[in-house]
């Protein structure tokens, strides 16, 4: 790889920055894997008979109440906020492929080897950019050693991941309390019933208690809170791929290498059906 030349330095395609990164925007799976399942069961309860059946509010208190307060034990109470704005990030995710970055940071360090570091700075902050990305392209314009870059980047790495971590962590909890509450719900529903055996009109709401909150426990842990987890760590595994993408143009772009020689090492790091090729 040394031995790249440096009168092979590509020329600089035309057009914007690869096109600006996009905002976040619907995630269509999610969306209509969520929404998909529930209209399923919301079908299935039209079908049988009334659908107001399955609504009660004991129930609805017992496991969605109580599914969030348990889950506060075991973590702070921040912790699980943020883990119900993840659920909805979760939803809206934009996910940058590895292979959009790879072009990007090959195309970012094409323009810096013609016009400059500022020039890519600038053309950073000229679109809807990522916020590492951002940070990376602030670092190489700053002058900073590649180094001290990659120092700085991996640590912002690692503090991404972690709070990823800790998010899916959350839901994941919650979907272990949820089904536990809806068992709790059910015996109290039982309680109740056993209770009032001498008054028959007790008897059928006490019921509903019992069936429903195992219910509504079985739907948000097998429907929301687990998926969205899974969700929420597929969605960290390949941001960490993308910013290690821009870790590596980084550091590649403070040094002054040839930008075919970074194509070279992007491309060591991502599986065949990943690899881009960037220049002729």
């Amino acid at each position: 790889m040394a031995s790249i030349s440096a009168e092979a330095t590509p020329r600089l395609k035309r057009g914007r920055l690869n096109g600006p990164i996009e905002a976040p925007r619907l995630d269509l799976a999610t969306l209509l894997g969520v929404l998909g399942a529930f209209a399923v069961i919301g079908l299935a309860m039209v079908m049988g008979g009334s659908p107001r059946s399955f609504i009660d509010i004991p129930a609805l208190l017992i496991v969605g109440g109580g599914t969030f307060l348990v889950t506060t034990i075991s973590f702070t109470l921040k912790e699980v906020m943020h883990a119900q704005r993840v659920m909805l990030r979760a939803i809206i995710y934009h996910v940058e492929t590895p292979e959009d970055a790879a072009r990007r940071v090959l195309q970012l360090a094409s323009l810096s080897r013609e016009k400059g570091p500022l020039e890519m700075e600038r053309s950073v902050k000229g679109s809807h950019q990522s916020r590492f990305l951002g940070q990376a392209a602030a670092l190489v314009a700053d002058g900073l050693s590649a180094e001290d870059i990659e120092n700085i980047l991996t640590r912002e790495k690692i503090a991404t991941r972690e709070r990823h971590v800790r998010s899916a962590g959350v839901l994941r909890r919650a979907g272990e309390v949820a089904p536990a509450m809806g068992l709790i719900g059910t015996l109290v529903g039982l309680i109740q019933m056993l209770g009032n055996l001498d008054d028959p009109g007790t008897i059928g709401p006490s019921m509903s208690v019992a069936l429903l909150t195992t219910f509504y426990g079985a739907v948000l842990a097998n429907m929301v809170f687990h998926p969205l987890a899974n969700k929420l760590e597929r969605n960290s595994d390949n941001e960490l791929m993308v910013n290690r993408i821009y870790t590596i143009g980084a550091t590649s772009i403070s040094r002054q290498e040839n930008p075919r020689r970074l194509e070279i090492i992007i491309n060591s790091i991502l599986s065949p059906a990943q690899r881009v090729k960037y220049f002729d």
